[in-house]
């Protein structure tokens, strides 16, 4: 096994300045949920150019994609996410998540032979509130695979993932506008029922359990000062420890709006804008050889402080660990205090800090992809022995 992780090293290393020119140009040109065109046909022309064969426009999502290579009989998948943020751009990391994936699976690709792998990679879109894995999953996208990984960038190194479940609403109002001056009692107000449904909720949030989050935004408030509003819109997420108590509490937070409407005399419409991410289910033989690797390679894993919490964000890829064994380490920019969803954070997506961030996550997951392998490969001889006992 040393002799293919330094294989997979050299791979790695090799390729390191490609896999940053891919990390800084999907920093530079970041794109919007469903809208990834650009960076997902970026990668899928680098995993190419390396031998995968690549399929786009992958299970009818335009900006989705799958890619192979050898013929092993395990399939071992590695996720890439590229979407960015409205406004702060790659605030969360996603350029890295797809360059430290893509890289994975190169490295993984020169010693498939050895350890009987299918290498997977998928391109998987709208994982920032609108659940592109999930309706991958929908429509098959991951069936029959053996092990799926990711990492994502975070603060510090924290191996294991325990995200919230998290549902993701649009709430809209339909009132009746009027002269805000003139005519005043004619209008039905849908910023004031958007003002009593934010009160209730801070009021409900008394009583709610400290693992439960309720977030969300007006993304159109009215059009003008002297129009009672007719029309009013937000996103909205409630998130919770696990799903259980994520249908627990929908209801709770789903009357606060339905009194929004009722005591303005508004309709209120609640839309789901992807299905709940689930939490997370971890595969514990395989975070314990991600552990060990990433030790190996020097970094610092974290347990405590307020600079891990980025391990609790909601993710879909909890969605995928239901139904394949999986692991979602964190892996650091040493950028603490600055946190994921800051414009601050996206800067520290490039540069020095962020490339070797790029090639240690890289190797720490391929390095664990050739363990769970390895595994995968004595388990097969101790089968194959006992009919012979």
């Amino acid at each position: 096994m040393n002799e293919i992780k330094s294989r997979i090293h050299g791979a790695i290393d090799t390729e390191l300045p490609a896999l940053i020119e891919l990390s800084e140009w999907l920093h530079a040109h970041p794109e919007l949920a469903w809208q990834e065109y650009n960076s997902a046909a970026r990668c899928a022309r680098f995993l190419r150019d390396h031998g995968f064969e690549v399929e786009e426009h992958y299970v009818g999502l335009d900006t989705a994609l799958h890619a192979t290579f050898g013929s092993g009989s395990r399939r071992l998948a590695l996720m890439a996410e590229y979407d960015a943020l409205p406004g702060i751009g790659h605030a969360c990391g996603h350029n890295l998540i797809a360059a430290m994936s893509l890289g994975a699976a190169v490295g993984l690709s020169t010693v498939a032979n050895d350890l009987d792998l299918t290498v997977e990679v998928f391109g998987t879109p709208a994982e920032e509130g609108y659940g592109g894995k999930i309706e991958m999953l929908d429509r098959g996208a991951f069936e029959g695979l053996d092990f799926a990984m990711m990492a994502h960038p975070a603060p510090v190194d924290v191996a294991r993932a325990e995200p919230m479940a998290v549902a993701h609403w649009e709430v809209t109002f339909h009132g009746h506008a009027a002269h805000a001056a003139s005519y005043p009692t004619q209008g039905i107000n849908a910023a004031d029922a958007f003002t009593i449904s934010e009160v209730a909720l801070a009021l409900l949030r008394q009583q709610l359990p400290p693992t439960v989050r309720v977030h969300g935004i007006i993304t159109h408030g009215g059009d003008a000062p002297n129009a009672i509003p007719h029309f009013t819109r937000g996103r909205w997420y409630v998130r919770a420890s696990t799903m259980q108590e994520l249908e627990e509490t929908q209801e709770r937070v789903l009357r606060c709006f339905r009194a929004g409407a009722l005591a303005t005399g508004c309709e209120v419409e609640i839309r789901d804008e992807s299905q709940p991410y689930s939490d997370f289910r971890t595969d514990e033989p395989a975070l314990a050889f991600y552990e060990n690797n990433a030790r190996a390679l020097g970094r610092d894993l974290r347990t405590e402080g307020p600079e891990t919490q980025m391990c609790r964000a909601s993710t879909d890829m909890a969605n995928v660990s239901k139904v394949v064994r999986a692991i979602h380490p964190y892996i650091g920019v040493d950028c603490y205090p600055v946190l994921n969803h800051q414009a601050e954070f996206a800067d520290a997506c490039v540069g020095k800090v962020a490339n070797q961030t790029l090639v240690d996550g890289a190797t720490a997951l391929a390095w664990t992809g050739a363990d769970v392998a390895g595994q995968w490969l004595d388990n097969k001889k101790t089968s194959l022995s006992s009919l012979y006992q």
